[in-house]
């Protein structure tokens, strides 16, 4: 599923190329693609058709285009959707869900293969949709608070990899940067968030920025077609991971093999040696 970075990357492209234009004309080609817009398809295109885009925003993993009557595009890409700006002369890809035909003749595609993202329109959302109030910020925000953070994660008593994928604690972090950010603090991945240091809480929020700055500064991760910039183009962050994806290889620290374990039913990449498992879930 993409994370903070392959969101905040679509978010870039989206305010260079769709802000302030109109929407003329909405099409929707499988309604499962609005599922999430209670009143149905058929209000969803009369919101839209003759709004204004006036920003590009995200909170998290989700995506949000203010409109000019302070109603607001709200899209998740689940796992599989893309949002694509297209020229009306190039020919439809395969999985296409949703059109807008916007006033410069340019397209807005979302394609969605699997069909676990979509689209609504939130009411009065501009600002914030209200569907996504309970997504807390993600640590790339400016307003971030690092000591609440501190003190919400310490009142918790859990695996700390399981914590920082709780969206509603810290947002836009996902299996492949908490395993990175864990490789880099180091700390593994069970460790009882109880009994974290000051010291390991601030490494490993310093380590979630770093990585997430420098998948940013290299388009994301992409492992396959499935995610890819409003231009269809591919990240290539996969090629600097430490720790994800990387079961058997010489850590780049220490030079022993990368383990993976079963966890919430992904994986979780860790080095034995780097960051030991924690001795009855305590340090």
């Amino acid at each position: 599923m993409p994370e903070l970075p392959e969101v905040e990357v679509v978010r870039r492209g989206l305010a260079e190329h769709v802000v302030g234009r109109g929407v003329a004309e909405v099409e929707i080609l499988d309604p499962r693609s609005v599922r999430r817009h209670g009143p149905g398809p058929t209000d969803f295109i009369a919101r839209l058709r003759g709004r204004r885009i006036v920003s590009a925003e995200r909170r998290g993993k989700y995506l949000w285009l203010p409109l000019d009557d302070d109603d607001a595009i709200l899209g998740h890409l689940g796992m599989s959707g893309q949002l694509l700006v297209s020229d009306a002369s190039i020919p439809d890809p395969r999985h296409l869900r949703v059109r807008l035909r916007l006033d410069d003749g340019a397209e807005l595609r979302f394609v969605d293969q699997r069909i676990f993202g979509g689209l609504s329109v939130s009411e009065g959302g501009a600002e914030l949709p209200a569907e996504i109030e309970h997504i807390a910020r993600d640590p790339l925000d400016p307003l971030f608070d690092a000591a609440e953070f501190a003190r919400r994660l310490r009142r918790r008593e859990t695996g700390v990899k399981r914590a920082i994928l709780d969206q509603t604690l810290i947002s836009g972090v996902g299996n492949i940067y908490a395993d990175e950010a864990l490789w880099r603090t180091p700390l593994h991945y069970a460790r009882n968030t109880r009994h974290l240091r000051n010291r390991e809480i601030e490494g490993l929020l310093g380590h979630l920025r770093d990585v997430m700055t420098d998948a940013l500064a290299e388009g994301g991760t992409s492992f396959d077609a499935l995610y890819v910039n409003v231009n269809g183009q591919s990240g290539y962050f996969d090629r600097s991971l430490h720790a994800y994806g990387r079961e058997g290889e010489p850590c780049d620290r220490c030079a022993t093999p990368i383990r993976r374990d079963a966890f919430m039913n992904r994986s979780s990449y860790w080095c034995p040696r780097c960051q030991p498992r924690p001795r009855n879930g305590r340090w």
